[in-house]
């Protein structure tokens, strides 16, 4: 746990928040600033920072989660679809120095994008420079 993290305080109980769901180590709770009705955040219980700092163990209860809450979600708010996302650093939005999964309940006519609209314009890559990347990634 970390003093000064608001999720932190969250899952030890010292602030409230509209917990939706638990496991020994994970927690869903309602965003208290949501971008749709039924926004929903999925936190380890212990203070992760970024996604490489979850263990497998961590990383699995997180993801089963968000796995089981999706359906639920969806119909609690009668959405037509949801988006998931994790912002992971500050550099990608991440406000809250804590991993959390978004679910983003969608509506036809909602106005909001795919995924692919939050990084900006794309980069234009060749064959090579993807090529290049894969190799990078995969070493």
């Amino acid at each position: 746990m970390s003093d000064d993290c608001i999720f932190c305080s969250i899952v030890a109980g010292d602030i409230p928040g509209r917990i939706v769901a638990e496991t020994d180590d994970a927690i869903a709770f309602l965003d208290a600033n949501p971008l749709a009705p039924g926004h929903t955040l999925v936190v380890p219980t212990s203070h992760r920072q970024r996604l490489a700092d979850l263990d497998a163990a961590e990383s699995r209860a997180v993801f089963d989660l968000v796995h089981d809450l999706v359906p639920d979600v969806e119909a609690a708010v009668e959405a037509d679809a949801l988006t998931v996302g994790i912002n992971d650093g500050e550099a990608a939005g991440q406000e809250v120095p804590h991993v959390h999964a978004h679910l983003v309940p969608r509506f036809e006519g909602d106005g909001g994008g795919p995924i692919h609209a939050v990084a900006g314009e794309r980069p234009h890559l060749d064959d090579e420079e993807l090529d290049d990347i894969a190799a990078r990634i995969t070493d």
